[in-house]
Parts: structure tokens; sequence; C-alpha cells
């Protein structure tokens, strides 16, 4: 049994927050409904390189999607029908193959690079590419004689 929290409090001050609260109410009310199927792994390679893998053993490329849409990333996978077995009698049935979907909440500025299905794992590739206006950058600072030279 899962404690359902109030975030209200938290947001009492704050101003453009927003997505944050979205996202902490999404997450509180399905964190029950959160299954482990397909299994995932998040890995981060380098300060701003990440990757998500997820095992969709007997899934083709054209079984799985990969949709990103503002800040969210989606991975859903269609399931094969029996009718698809190509008239095979499956006898025992230990590999899932069922339908899924599995949403991500992506950072500012994190962007899909790269997808790829190999070996039964999925494997997407994501990084942080943060504008050069939005960069932090160094001010000069100047005496008060440069400044008035610079005036005039």
């Amino acid at each position: 049994m899962r404690t359902a929290y109030d975030f209200s409090p938290l947001f009492r001050t704050a101003v453009g927050f927003d997505r944050l609260t979205r996202i902490l109410n999404n997450s509180a009310q399905h964190a029950e409904n959160d299954l482990s199927y397909p299994p995932y792994d998040i890995e981060q390679n380098g300060a701003d390189q990440y990757r998500i893998t997820m095992a969709v053993a007997g899934f083709r490329p054209d079984d799985v999607d990969v949709v990103v849409h503002e800040n969210s990333l989606t991975v859903s996978g269609r399931g094969q029908s029996q009718a698809e077995n190509d008239g095979k009698e499956v006898l025992y049935q230990g590999i899932a193959k069922r339908a899924f979907e599995r949403r991500f909440q992506l950072a500012d500025y994190i962007k899909v690079v790269n997808a790829g299905l190999e070996d039964g794992l999925l494997a997407i590739d994501l990084a942080r590419e943060v504008p050069e206006e939005k960069r932090p950058r160094k001010i000069e600072i100047r005496s008060a004689a440069q400044l008035e030279s610079k005036a005039a």
C-alpha cells in the first residue's frame, strides 16, 4: 500500500513551476500502476550523454515506437497476436510479447540522438544540448575610467 502525498504546500510560494507540479502529481498517481514490464536501465555516459536501454525480446523494430513530444519520451510496443505465429502452435510462451507503453519525463534541452534495436535490447541515446544563449558567460568587469570613456 502506498501513501498519497500532497505536494501543494511546496508550491504555495513557487511561481512558474507548473511542469514540476504536474510531474510530481502524475508520478504519485501512477506509482501503483507502474509495472516493471519491460525492464529498463538508464545510464549516464559522460556529463551530458544518457542512454535508456529496454529489454524488448521478441519485438521487431516495426513493433516498437519511440515518440518525443515536448519534454516527454514515450516508448510503446505492439504485442503479437497468436495468428502472427506463422501458424505454429505454441505449447508454452515464456517470452512476454504483450503490448506496453513506458513514459519518461525529459529535462529541458534533452534531445533524442539515436535509437536502435539489437539482440532484444532497445537503446535510446539522449544528449543535453543547451543553446549558446542559455549557457553561463563571464562578464568583464571594467573600471570607472573605462566606463566613462565608453559613454563619451
